[in-house]
């Protein structure tokens, strides 16, 4: 599964304006940081304001502030709504033929829940406490349990 680039845009805002500082962030400021399109942040934290997950105030000595209570959303919810359709597979359009004796998109469905049943054990407030993963931990081996 690939996260689209509205979803990644949107946890990069969310962990980036988490930092806490006197003076709100600006669009110009994030997009600039974190090397992305301000046409593309614009429409992720409009969104996001609308969500109640980051506070926005116009004019001078205005900007973005994150929600306090968006440290407490679980990480699947927030995906699961950033990712809007969240089927892998759409046997509607073009209509599939092997429809009727495929067991595939269920499969794929609960692969998908399992996704977000796991994100949905950690909160944003545990993404920005966790030390990063070095390379060297991706590449540590796990032991086999002999059966």
């Amino acid at each position: 599964m690939q996260l689209n680039k509205f979803s990644d845009y949107a946890l990069r805002v969310l962990m980036f304006v988490s930092r806490p500082r006197e003076t709100p962030y600006t669009i110009a400021e994030i997009a600039a940081k974190l090397e992305v399109s301000e046409n593309h942040l614009v429409k992720v934290v409009h969104f996001m304001a609308k969500k109640n997950w980051l506070i926005t105030t116009r004019g001078k000595g205005g900007g973005i502030r994150l929600n306090p209570t968006a440290l407490t959303l679980f990480l699947g919810d927030i995906l699961r709504t950033l990712e809007a359709d969240d089927h892998i597979v759409n046997c509607d359009t073009p209509p599939c033929v092997l429809r009727q004796h495929c067991g595939l998109k269920g499969i794929l469905d609960q692969a998908v829940n399992q996704f977000y049943n796991h994100l949905n054990r950690y909160t944003l407030a545990d993404v920005l406490s966790q030390p990063p993963i070095t390379k060297s931990a991706l590449n540590s081996t796990i032991p086999l349990l002999e059966l």
